[in-house]
């Protein structure tokens, strides 16, 4: 894959003298506008974007947990807001992807002959937003990344139901405007010449973006499921007409190789005796004999030094989570009735950092996985044509598969899927038939925390018991991010109308979507 260079804008000084003509040019002109760069390369250094992180999204969805509760490693295992926990996807969406994407729309103009690089930035910056107000509710939208373009150094927060309502006719525009006969992109991390499918033509790539925005389409759609089915209805219908995806061939993602890391995945292999695989996890993948669970879960000889162990144990069998809520003074007790330490460690199970959780892992963003189950629930509503059931078998499916693309694995054999359909625990069902769908968005979404927590708050599956740790959340659940502290004083209008808006800016606070 193409390496893409990071611009750095160095800041021009502003000459005094001449006219008075051209003093007002030179003070009018911003000295940080990029106007040489190519849209493309912009856009392409926005598509790796945030997926969440194992200590927020998956810890609150409990696939994985940090049982320390002191220091740096206090946060939602023990229900605490710690602000540097919640940050991470406003911290990675509005300074990089956002502002870039802005800055090459700008860049590229209302009568731009580049249609399909202009709508497929429209589409992709969708996507970022969406994941955005899942996890804050309010946040700034229509003003936001023009800090270089129109000097707007304090947006507005704007309401997360009205941006839903923007990002839905962004993505319909957009898909509109695609067309084939026009412009080929080949800087596309997704879909592009240098991309992990390449796209042969504009055409190719053209109808490739199609089922993306499709499908992210169909996300948004279904968002509206608690609040307002008839709405939802509507949109996983003009998703579905418009065409959404209908192989792995079709996934959006990106692969890392010795010149780019995945940072998050990374991080697992630093202090790794504070990291572990939660119990709800572990017990589901156990319980159903999940083929996957080799790839995923791994106990070291030494959870303090997991790098030195290249041939951890993998036999689920031998797989142990540790319990929500729990201290590691509690696990390491030997008196008590946990499994104790191992090593530097505790003697439970930990993410398997050399396939999942690898350094080299790819990202997955949208998949066919995903939106076979959307569509699945979606069949179950009565809202699309098809057989729950086959979107469903589908989709496992096409998730098994995607795991030869992860680092030391093989192709899951073909009688283990079949068993596993079969499994009392999976085998579909009418009666159970939103919660086998929503359990194995779970599993499917392992790596994209955003997708998985607002899965969770919209269905309420799997079906998981609060950490009741303390009271803190009610006996609940996190709901939301709260904003980064430090909007409080960058951004303090704006950030005082925002949590007015939402009710105050704490975890309990809902977007609009997670109606109670």
């Amino acid at each position: 894959m193409k390496n893409i260079k990071n611009y750095i804008l160095l800041s021009a000084a502003i000459l005094l003298g001449g006219s008075c003509d051209q003093d007002f040019v030179d003070v009018n002109t911003n000295p940080y506008a990029v106007t040489d760069v190519d849209p493309a390369l912009l856009f392409a250094g926005a598509e790796r974007t945030h997926l969440g992180t194992w200590a927020a999204e998956h810890t609150i969805v409990q696939q994985f947990v940090c049982p320390y509760n002191t220091g740096a490693n206090l946060g939602f295992n023990f229900n605490e807001d710690i602000d540097l926990i919640n940050n991470p996807k406003w911290d990675q969406s509005y300074p990089g992807p956002i502002r870039n994407m802005v800055q090459a729309i700008t860049l590229l103009g209302e009568n731009t002959e580049r249609v399909n690089l202009l709508s497929m930035i429209r589409i992709w910056k969708a996507q970022v937003f969406m994941g955005l107000v899942d996890e804050y509710g309010d946040v700034p939208y229509f003003n936001a990344g023009k800090a270089v373009t129109a000097s707007e150094f304090f947006p507005a927060y704007d309401d997360d139901e009205v941006i839903y309502e923007d990002l839905h006719k962004e993505l319909t525009e957009a898909l509109k405007a695609l067309d084939p006969n026009a412009d080929y992109v080949p800087d596309d991390l997704f879909y592009g010449k240098n991309s992990a499918s390449p796209a042969g033509s504009a055409a190719a790539q053209v109808e490739q973006w199609k089922k993306l925005g499709n499908s992210l389409l169909l996300r948004l759609g279904m968002r509206y499921s608690k609040v307002n089915p008839s709405k939802a209805e509507s949109i996983v219908k003009e998703a579905v007409a418009g065409g959404v995806m209908t192989s792995n061939a079709d996934n959006a993602y990106v692969k890392y190789g010795t010149g780019a890391v995945q940072a998050e995945n990374n991080n697992l292999r630093n202090f790794s005796q504070f990291n572990y695989a939660a119990e709800p996890f572990v017990n589901q993948l156990k319980s159903t004999n999940d083929p996957r669970g080799k790839f995923i879960l791994a106990t070291f000889d030494d959870p303090g030094s997991v790098v030195t162990d290249t041939d951890p144990d993998t036999d689920l069998a031998d797989q142990f989570g540790v319990p929500v809520g729990i201290t590691s003074t509690q696990l390491s007790d030997p008196n008590g009735p946990y499994r104790g330490s191992r090593g530097a460690g505790l003697n439970y199970s930990q993410m398997n950092i050399w396939k999942v959780a690898s350094p080299t892992a790819p990202d997955f963003y949208v998949t066919y996985a995903q939106t076979s189950l959307l569509l699945a629930e979606a069949a179950v509503r009565g809202w699309v044509d098809g057989d729950a059931k086959t979107y469903y078998e589908n989709a496992i499916r096409a998730d098994m598969a995607v795991y030869i693309l992860y680092p030391q694995t093989t192709a899951i054999p073909e009688d283990e899927i079949t068993a596993y359909l079969a499994d009392p625990g999976v085998a579909y069902n009418d009666t159970d038939a939103l919660a086998l769908i929503n359990t194995q968005y779970w599993i499917v979404n392992l790596r994209n925390g955003t997708e998985a927590f607002a899965n969770f708050r919209r269905t309420g599956y799997p079906e998981l018991s609060p950490n009741l740790f303390n009271n803190k959340l009610n006996g609940g659940f996190a709901r939301r991010m709260s904003f980064p502290d430090r909007e409080a004083a960058a951004n303090a209008k704006s950030y005082a109308g925002g949590v007015a808006a939402m009710g105050g800016d704490n975890l309990l606070s809902r977007v609009f979507w997670d109606k109670q």
